[in-house]
């Protein structure tokens, strides 16, 4: 099972809430996925007419693709429920929270998921704290070993 992390997402983000969604992909876009060629940078997911897309998330084309290949930065659809979508809105229509992917992965079907969280953004003094707090229990673990 291959999964793809957002490594910035624990980083930049506090994470309140985590739920494992669906994405609507094509062929191509599938065959990039496996072989590892996905970039979260700047990803996240937003609301629109009661359905939930997922903007900035780059699959790089793939290379034996011809014409068929897809756009690397297209919006794509996620697949939730309705009763989901509503909890969700009224969730990031408070202050602060946002909707950013955490990882993607192909479960053992072969259906490609996403993990989405509901997040709130760290300020520069949080983010000062996760590297001290990282840097300390690395120095830790020197110790130890």
């Amino acid at each position: 099972m291959k999964r793809i992390k957002n490594k910035k997402a624990e980083f930049n983000y506090f994470i309140i809430q985590e739920l494992e969604v669906g994405i609507v992909l094509v062929g191509t876009e599938v065959k990039s996925i496996r072989a590892g060629k996905v970039n979260f940078k700047d990803s996240y997911a937003g609301i629109e007419k009661n359905e939930v897309w997922l903007y900035n998330l780059h699959i790089s084309s793939y290379e034996k693709g011809s014409y068929l290949n897809h756009d690397p930065e297209r919006k794509r659809k996620l697949l939730l429920s309705r009763r989901e979508i509503r909890k969700l809105q009224i969730k990031i229509e408070e202050r602060g929270f946002t909707l950013v992917p955490l990882e993607l992965y192909i479960n053992e079907k072969g259906i490609v998921k996403i993990n989405l969280a509901v997040a709130k953004g760290k300020r520069k003094y949080d983010k000062r704290d996760s590297l001290k707090e990282k840097a300390e229990s690395r120095d830790r673990e020197r110790h130890i070993n």
